[in-house]
């Protein structure tokens, strides 16, 4: 568990972290009065600070935070109506622009070729800026819970139409909360599907020489248990890789991930 008594308190749900760069931050969703809000920790003259919101509301939710790969936006998602006014509506994937060593209050959509009448989750990024995400929006998709992983492209300014990643990853379940590696060798993800461990596991693809996406792996049970896992994150070092589970961050060393080539 990580930051047990700073980050992981007990009776409280925290999931979807993400560190910085260079380690110094570090982002997370926390439940405050039924509603998710974002909260960042620094660390500072050798200890983590006290965690403060960055964004949060009484009527919208804002979860799974991951920064652009400049580092200079903060994504996430969450249920507002795009003037911040008004009922709750589907998630789309939003952000925040960093002014000096702060981040703006205005929340900025990423757009249509990101997001749809439905729900999008759970975002990261190659080093190129190209976004993986996940949506339930799309018309080949049966049921409310079939969510897919997709991938958009970042070229002149703007996110270009997402396509769906083939079979080899998706399948007609749950498939979400995906990581990239920054060099766009390798996914991990959530889904949902039969022959898991649990309610909601971690898989694992890899590309290969081709630059074709392998057939997904489950992670086993160094990770996964009968519960459920979810958003994971690997340190931009490539050393530890942290997921959720049960309403507390975890972590691990990321040999893991070799281990599964």
């Amino acid at each position: 568990m990580f930051a047990l008594d700073l980050i992981s308190l007990k009776d409280r749900y925290e999931y979807g972290s993400v560190f910085s760069k260079d380690g110094k931050e570090f982002y997370y969703a926390v439940i405050v009065n039924g509603k998710p809000q974002i909260q960042c920790s620094r660390y500072d003259n050798n200890s983590w600070t006290s965690p403060k919101t960055v964004i949060g509301s009484a009527d919208y939710e804002y979860n799974d935070p991951f920064l652009s790969p400049d580092e200079q936006r903060l994504y996430f998602i969450s249920d507002q109506n795009k003037d911040g006014k008004g009922e709750k509506k589907d998630f789309d994937i939003w952000y925040l622009e960093r002014e000096n060593d702060m981040w703006s209050q205005t929340p900025i959509n990423a757009g249509p070729n990101i997001n749809t009448e439905k729900n999008e989750y759970y975002m990261s990024f190659t080093q190129t800026g190209m976004m993986y995400f996940s949506s339930n929006g799309y018309a080949d998709q049966t049921t409310g819970n079939n969510y897919d992983i997709r991938s958009s492209p970042f070229l002149e300014g703007g996110f270009k139409p997402s396509v769906k990643l083939t079979n080899a990853v998706n399948s007609e379940h749950y498939e979400a909360d995906v990581f990239v590696a920054p060099d766009e060798q390798y996914i991990i993800f959530c889904s949902e599907r039969p022959g898991g461990l649990g309610k909601g596991d971690l898989y694992i693809s890899f590309k290969n020489i081709e630059g074709k996406w392998e057939k997904a792996k489950n992670m086993g049970n160094v990770i996964n248990t009968e519960g459920y896992e979810f958003c994971p994150f690997v340190t931009s070092d490539g050393n530890h890789l942290f997921f959720s589970r049960d309403g507390d961050i975890y972590w691990l060393q990321a040999e893991v991930i070799n281990s599964l080539r």
